[in-house]
């Protein structure tokens, strides 16, 4: 969360943008994130040039040390009025990323620790054809401002910075459709329960959103009362202390997104550097293509400890570019479908994963809908479904959509429902948070989640959890693997759950006519009386 006041700069900031004629918000975001870039490349030389100055060695330097290399440091050019700006960034700052890219792919920024380029690798890649599209004077003067007071040496409060500029994107028309909202991403989170010691993968990540709110959740659970702290607005902020053992593996290892939008993945690079992780792999590859395997073979089958995604629905794909090993688990064109199996594939033996997908997946008729669901519950754990409103993508889609949980290998005993009616916020367009008891199931889907999960890591029989999720009545419940098999693995939680009917007591006919009869006479004997006085 964000002090009011640093709220209000970004919004003042934003209306700047519109007014200069600047309306896309993806394109703003993009903007803001060139110069948060540059400034973050300063602030890096900076901390070199004083570890230097202690050791007296030398050290790679970002920035040429002559005059017109250091004018394309931050500190020297920020002050320069707007005409002289707006040059400087077109034909210097901005084409010297293209080089520095170059550069960060010559150095290969997954390589040894300690280069000054690594930290930054993967967005100085996709800086490669950053473009100054601020057209307007004042308003990248404005913009230059702003990011100069962003507190950037603050992990937990950039990493904020970030999410409240792309929730801009829900307010973007077309360009909404990158972004999930965030309480759906952070309630798959906490029924996921990703460890710091983990390997995370969103494989269409979009703007990083799984992969910087699982930083977020990380930093929450692992801070200790010492490293909580709140902001003038009362806003708790978790700066992760606890995770120090894990740093390397955070930086370098931990979380991986794949997107061939260039744009997402600069925004989703800058976003996770953001949120303290600077070596994030952020990479360009369409995760269903066949191309995967020559360019990620490691990590195109039993890599990923967890995965988190919510991918595209966007219908068919091209079967000759399609990952074959793909194809072999489920034979379609559909990208819902393909991307469950991918995840499949992707996961590690025992890894788990939580991605939404349109109810579609659960009850399809197809051949490919039936063995993708037979594949999900025969030869892996089908943990649980959680059925959405079919507002909460709203007011971008009306689609219904489900959260799948499963575990790769072994098999499906019995399988946990819940059907989630409220999200917290009104499920028409406007999306308007809700307030009171009833408007938000989400918390107790997590608590019966946790409830129904302790169960199981007690090793408990299936009777003993359906004693306690038996009542499909309820909108939590288990269904037996059996039942699921014998109804053509479907797994529509309308299929299963039981509607309650509550009896209605009816009068005799005979008692309800008498009672006409009796209101008759009333009426004739009031209007017998009008007549009298008439």
């Amino acid at each position: 969360m964000l002090t009011g006041q640093l709220r209000n700069n970004i919004d003042k900031l934003w209306e700047k943008f519109w007014t200069g004629g600047i309306t896309n918000p993806l394109t703003v975001i993009e903007q803001i994130s060139y110069l948060i870039f540059a400034r973050m490349l300063d602030m890096q030389e900076e901390v070199a040039e004083r570890k230097a100055a202690r050791t007296g060695k030398d050290f790679d330097r970002l920035f040429p040390n002559t005059q017109e290399g250091q004018l394309l440091r931050w500190k020297n050019f920020k002050n320069l009025s707007g005409k002289e700006l707006h040059k400087h960034l077109k034909n210097n700052v901005y084409p010297y990323f293209a080089k520095l890219g170059q550069k960060f792919d010559d150095d290969d920024a997954l390589g040894t620790e300690g280069s000054a380029r690594v930290a930054l690798g993967h967005i100085g890649e996709y800086m490669q054809d950053a473009d100054l599209e601020i057209k307007n004077e004042s308003v990248l003067v404005s913009a230059i401002e702003m990011v100069d007071e962003l507190p950037l040496t603050k992990s937990d409060v950039k990493g904020d910075i970030y999410e409240y500029l792309l929730s801009k994107l829900t307010t973007a028309g077309i360009n909404g459709q990158f972004r999930t909202p965030r309480h759906i991403i952070d309630a798959m989170i906490e029924l996921i329960d990703p460890q710091p010691s983990e390997v995370i993968c969103d494989p269409a990540c979009g703007t990083a959103g799984f992969l910087a709110r699982t930083m977020e959740y990380l930093n929450r659970k692992h801070s200790s009362n010492a490293g909580i702290f709140e902001d003038e607005d009362g806003n708790k902020h978790y700066t992760g202390d606890l995770l120090e053992p894990y740093r390397s593996h955070i930086s370098k290892h931990m979380f991986w997104g794949f997107d061939f939008d260039t744009t997402m993945l600069r925004v989703s690079s800058m976003n996770m550097a953001l949120h303290g992780v600077n070596g994030a792999n952020i990479l360009y590859q369409d995760s269903l293509s066949k191309s995967i395997k020559e360019h990620f073979p490691r990590q195109e089958e039993n890599f990923f400890d967890v995965i988190l995604a919510n991918p595209p629905f966007k219908g068919s794909l091209d079967e000759t570019n399609t990952n074959p090993d793909v194809l072999g688990l489920v034979k379609t064109k559909k990208t819902e479908l393909l991307f469950v199996a991918h995840i499949l594939r992707t996961l590690k033996l025992g890894g788990r994963a939580a991605v939404i997908v349109p109810d579609g997946v659960l009850f399809g008729s197809s051949n490919a809908h039936q063995q993708l669901r037979q594949e999900l519950i025969d030869n892996n754990q089908l943990e649980g479904i959680v059925s959405l409103p079919s507002g909460v993508f709203k007011p971008y889609a009306g689609v219904s959509t489900a959260i799948l949980i499963f575990t790769k290998g072994g098999n499906t005993e019995c399988v946990w429902f819940y059907d989630l009616q409220a999200d917290g916020y009104s499920l028409d367009d406007k999306r308007t948070p809700l307030k009171g008891k009833g408007g938000n199931d989400l918390p107790d889907a997590i608590t019966q989640w946790k409830k129904y999960r302790s169960l199981i890591e007690a090793n408990a029989p299936v009777a003993e959890i359906e004693d306690v999720f038996g009542d499909k009545t309820r909108k939590v419940f288990v269904v037996d693997a059996k039942a699921i098999a014998d109804n053509k693995y479907d797994l529509s939680i309308n299929r299963y759950k039981e509607a309650v009917h509550e009896k209605v007591e009816y009068e005799d006919p005979k008692v309800i006519l008498k009672k006409f009869k009796d209101l008759e006479k009333e009426i004739m004997a009031d209007l017998d009386e009008l007549e009298e006085m008439l």
